[in-house]
């Protein structure tokens, strides 16, 4: 598949995913641009993530927005072509692990650690 055809299939899910989080949250979470990606580039790779990684949020977590060591506003990648193949080819498995790898890299933002995460089944 094409990375067209997949963002095709992921932007909704994340759309729909953004809708069903808590009123709380639908805010902070649409400030947060989500961009869609094949694979993680070279520079990446040479900060030492792993080739098959499927998402990665990048920037300050929220209220620690812009410090001087992270200049970058908050986003989330999701690098389709690795989420296509976890899935083996399934579109509903692909919807599915686009869900949770969004939410996983949206607990990032709002400061949650691994362990906040796997306890929230986000792992």
């Amino acid at each position: 598949m094409t990375l067209d055809q997949l963002t095709s299939l992921a932007a909704p899910v994340v759309e729909t995913t953004q809708k069903k989080l808590p009123v709380a949250l639908l805010p902070f979470a649409a400030a947060i641009p989500v961009h869609y990606e094949a694979l993680p580039g070279q520079d990446l790779l040479d900060e030492g993530f792993e080739d098959d990684i499927l998402g990665l949020f990048t920037g300050s977590a929220h209220g620690s927005e812009l410090r001087e060591d992270q200049p970058m506003p908050a986003q989330i990648i999701l690098f389709l072509e690795n989420l296509w193949d976890f899935a083996d080819a399934d579109p509903a498995i692909f919807r599915d692990e686009v869900r949770i790898t969004y939410l996983h890299e949206l607990g990032h933002y709002f400061g949650w650690d691994e362990d906040d995460l796997a306890a929230r089944e986000l792992d």
